[in-house]
C-alpha cells in the first residue's frame, strides 16, 4: 500500500509540476511579447522557475494531504490574489462574476437597488443612495449601516459579497435591514430591484450666465453628457462662467478624462503615461475642438475624494491656465490600471503606469494642489484618507517613505483646515441652491469669484514650443 501510494503521489507531483512548468514557460514567453528584452528575461527565468517549483510543491501537498479534498479552482484564485496583494492597493483579481460586474458598471448601468457601499471600521455602510432609485425613494440614507440582506447577517461580509446579494434581476425583491446611528434605530426596507442608470453628469444654472456641471465618475458616455450640458447651459445666451465640480469623483475611464479635458482646451496634450514597458509610455491628446470659448472663465472644484481621472482633468486645466482650481488637495492616485481578461472569463486589474500632467507633474501621492485652498466641510477630527495613507502605495517622485508616526503634508493641511460645521441632515443634491450655498463654502466661493470677474482664462488655444504651464 505504501509503495502504491508513493507511486501515485509521485505521479501527481509530476503532473502538477508539468502543468506549472508549462505556466512558467508561457510566463517567460509573455515577457518577450510585452517588450522586455530577451537578456533581461533570461536573467530572471531561473528565479521565476524556482518560485513556481515552490508554488507547485505547496499545491501538491494541499491536494494530497489536506484533511478534505480542496477546491482547486478556489486555490488558484487564492494564489493569484496572494500575488496581487504583494503589489500596490489598486491591483486586484476579479473572478468571472466580478469581471462581468466590472464591465457592466463601465457601460453605465446595472440592475439593483441603487446605493454605493463601503466598509467603515469593518461595518458595511451606505456611502450614498443614487438619486431616483429604489434605495433613495425608500428613504435609505448616507451613513446607514447594513445589518442584514434578506435576513442574512452582514457581519464580516465584504462589499463585493454584499453587492452580489443586493443585485439581481429587475422586478425581484430584496429586503435591506439597516441601523441608523443618527437616531439609534433599526429599520427594514423591502425593495424591488430595478434598472439603475449610473448618471455621471448633472448640470444647472447657478446664476444668470454662470453654469454648474458636476461629474460623479468617468464612464463610457461622460464626455458626451458634459457636451450636452454645456450646450444646454449656453442655449439661452453665451455663458459668462462655469463651475466644473469634480469633488468626490473617484475617476474611471482614462479616455473619458482626455475627452472631457478636450471640451475645454481643444486638441492639445492632456496626459502622459509612463510605465516599465514601452507600450505604456505614451501621450494622450484630445481630438476635437473646444466647445466653450477660451475666454469663458472656469472654476474647477476638487477635494480629498477627487482621484485618478478627475485629477487628470484638473491637472490639465490647471497646467494650461484654462481654469482656476479651488478646494482641497486631491487624493493623489496618479497610476493607470490596465484590465486584462483571462481565458476563463476572470480578469486582472493591474497597475501598469503612472500618469503625468502636460507640464510633467506626477500626481501620484502629491495630488493636485488647488490655486485657492478652501477646506472641505468635514466633521471635527474626521480622518481623511488619501493615496499616501494606503498600504503599499506607489511612492511619488519626491516622496520619502514616512515612519508610522509621521504625518504627510496633506494630513497636516487637513488638521489645520478642520471645520466645526454641523453634519448635513440630507445630501446636497436634495437641497435648494440657497441652502447649498449656505453650507458649501467651496461652491459659494467659486460663484463669488466668477460673479466678481476675478477668474481669468490664460489659455488662448495655442501651445507655444516654449510654453510654460506654470507661467501661462
Amino acid at each position: 500500500m505504501f509503495l502504491t501510494s508513493q507511486t501515485a503521489d509521485r505521479s501527481l507531483w509530476r503532473r502538477t509540476a508539468f502543468w506549472l512548468s508549462t505556466a512558467v514557460l508561457v510566463s517567460a514567453l509573455s515577457l518577450f511579447v510585452v517588450g522586455i528584452s530577451p537578456a533581461r528575461a533570461a536573467s530572471s527565468d531561473f528565479k521565476i522557475y524556482e518560485g513556481f517549483k515552490t508554488l507547485a510543491r505547496v499545491f501538491y501537498e494541499i491536494n494530497v494531504r489536506f484533511v478534505e479534498e480542496p477546491d482547486s479552482t478556489e486555490m488558484v484564485h487564492g494564489a493569484v490574489r496572494g500575488m496581487l496583494n504583494t503589489l500596490d492597493p489598486h491591483s486586484s483579481y476579479m473572478t468571472p462574476e466580478e469581471m462581468s460586474e466590472f464591465q457592466q458598471e463601465a457601460t453605465g448601468s446595472f440592475t439593483g437597488v441603487g446605493m454605493e457601499l463601503s466598509s467603515r471600521d469593518s461595518v458595511l455602510t451606505v456611502v450614498s443612495p443614487i438619486d431616483d432609485t429604489p434605495a433613495s425613494r425608500a428613504g435609505i440614507m448616507s451613513g446607514d449601516q447594513i445589518v442584514s440582506i434578506d435576513e442574512k447577517s452582514t457581519k464580516d461580509m465584504t462589499v463585493m459579497e454584499a453587492v452580489k446579494l443586493i443585485r439581481g434581476p429587475k422586478g425581484t425583491a430584496v429586503t435591506i435591514e439597516v441601523y441608523r446611528p443618527s437616531n439609534k434605530r433599526t429599520l427594514s426596507f423591502p425593495l424591488t430591484r430595478d434598472f439603475i442608470p449610473l448618471r455621471s453628469v448633472r448640470s444647472e444654472e447657478l446664476s444668470p450666465g454662470i453654469g454648474y456641471i458636476h461629474i460623479s465618475n468617468f464612464q463610457g458616455d461622460t464626455a458626451n453628457e458634459v457636451e450636452k450640458a454645456v450646450v444646454k447651459l449656453s442655449s439661452k445666451k453665451p455663458m459668462s462662467g462655469l463651475v466644473l465640480d469634480l469633488r468626490n469623483d473617484p475617476g474611471g475611464l482614462l479616455d473619458q478624462s482626455v475627452k472631457v479635458s478636450g471640451l475645454f482646451v481643444g486638441p492639445v496634450m492632456v496626459v502622459e503615461t509612463r510605465g516599465r514597458i514601452d507600450d505604456q509610455n505614451m501621450g494622450y491628446s484630445a481630438d476635437d475642438q473646444a466647445i466653450l470659448p477660451y475666454q469663458c472663465p472656469i472654476v474647477v472644484l476638487v477635494n480629498e475624494g477627487s482621484a485618478s481621472a478627475s485629477e487628470i482633468v484638473a491637472g490639465a486645466l490647471q497646467d494650461y491656465g484654462r481654469a482656476l482650481i479651488l478646494g482641497a488637495r486631491t487624493f493623489g492616485k496618479g497610476s493607470v490600471q490596465s484590465v486584462v481578461r483571462l481565458p476563463d472569463g476572470s480578469g486582472l486589474r493591474l497597475t501598469t503606469a503612472r500618469f503625468y500632467t502636460p507640464s510633467g507633474r506626477a500626481i501620484q501621492s502629491d495630488g493636485i494642489v488647488p490655486d485657492v485652498l478652501v477646506p472641505s466641510l468635514l466633521p471635527t477630527k474626521f480622518k481623511v484618507t488619501r493615496e499616501v495613507d494606503l498600504d503599499r502605495h506607489l511612492l511619488g517622485p519626491n516622496e520619502v517613505p514616512k515612519k508610522d508616526d509621521e504625518k504627510s503634508q496633506a494630513q497636516a493641511e487637513d488638521e489645520e483646515g478642520e471645520d466645526d460645521g454641523p453634519l448635513l441632515d440630507k445630501p446636497l443634491y436634495e437641497m435648494s441652491l440657497k441652502e447649498r450655498l449656505e453650507v458649501d463654502k467651496q461652491l459659494a466661493r467659486a460663484l463669488e469669484l466668477l460673479q466678481n470677474g476675478r477668474v481669468k482664462s490664460r489659455f488662448t488655444g495655442v501651445v507655444l514650443d516654449s510654453f510654460d504651464p506654470a507661467m501661462g
